[in-house]
């Protein structure tokens, strides 16, 4: 009602409702005054109010739906479209589809999909370290027997023994353990052990280190050969220089040869095709 109506509307209600006029008169009135000028509004039917709240029912179940058919992190898989055996007597270096690397110890296999990038779940027989590639996006798994290991980090060892027990052995960054029917989760830090045989399961430290103290340079030669599979040739001079120095047992071998270099002023050259690293 607009404002010239409404004046009209109340100087009349004022004309036909004097003073004297009893209490439920003057009501009355007032009802009737009410009722013409506050004309209570329609209320507008407004579907995107019920889009919006089966927006939110169908989000909720499909959130629910996800969640109950997820699969468990430590389910077993089997995969056989890629299988990568260690059939000599030295350590063989890996590239996996998604760049990260494996040390593929002797006796030992890895198994993966051919979806390896989108899907980087792995199988381990024997032994082998990882040194994994970060991809939020795509979670690390790697399966050996009954465990499961989720990568939140970047370099590890999982060892299967004929016993049917495994170790992991996290050297950095950072690992989750999980085992088969069990809800148990196992975080790891650099320089802890997880072990676990005969339906048992636990947590140690161990030694991520090996410490060479005032030892002949052609000591961390036979050490470089034996651990990386790499001949170091060494000047003849140089042999029995001493050094005292403390690497992780699973550094990478360019930053091993790099520091070498650097402590006795020496330039070096690596064979990839030969397996060697000469000193000059």
């Amino acid at each position: 009602m607009d404002k010239e109506k409404l004046d009209e509307e109340f100087e009349n209600l004022w004309n036909e409702t004097p003073a004297s006029h009893l209490d439920e008169i003057k009501e009355a009135s007032w009802e009737k005054f009410h009722s013409k000028t506050f004309i209570p509004k329609k209320k507008k039917f407004k579907p995107w109010r019920y889009y919006a709240a089966a927006s939110v029912l169908l989000f909720v179940l499909i959130g629910t739906g996800i969640y109950f058919n997820r699969e468990p992190i430590n389910q077993t898989i089997v995969i056989t479209e890629n299988v990568i055996e260690n059939t000599t007597s030295k350590i063989k270096q890996v590239v996996l589809p998604d760049n990260s690397k494996v040390e593929l110890s002797p006796n030992s296999k890895i198994s993966y999909g051919n979806n390896f990038a989108l899907n980087r779940k792995i199988e381990v027989e024997g032994e082998a370290y990882f040194q994994v590639k970060k991809d939020k996006q795509h979670p690390f798994q790697v399966f050996c027997n009954e465990t499961t290991t989720t990568v939140l980090g970047t370099s590890f060892t999982v060892k299967e023994f004929e016993e049917k027990e495994v170790t992991v052995e996290l050297f950095e960054g950072s690992v989750q353990m999980n085992v088969k029917g069990q809800d148990q989760k196992w975080i790891l830090k650099p320089g802890q052990k997880f072990t676990y045989g005969n339906q048992t399961a636990s947590v140690s430290e161990f030694s991520r280190f090996i410490d060479f103290d005032n030892e002949k340079l052609s000591i961390i030669s036979t050490y470089i050969e034996e651990n990386y599979g790499y001949k170091v040739v060494i000047p003849e001079d140089y042999k029995d220089q001493k050094i005292t120095l403390r690497i992780n047992k699973k550094e990478d071998l360019k930053i091993i040869v790099q520091l070498i270099s650097e402590m006795y002023n020496l330039n070096f050259e690596i064979n990839e095709n030969l397996k060697q690293i000469t000193f000059l």
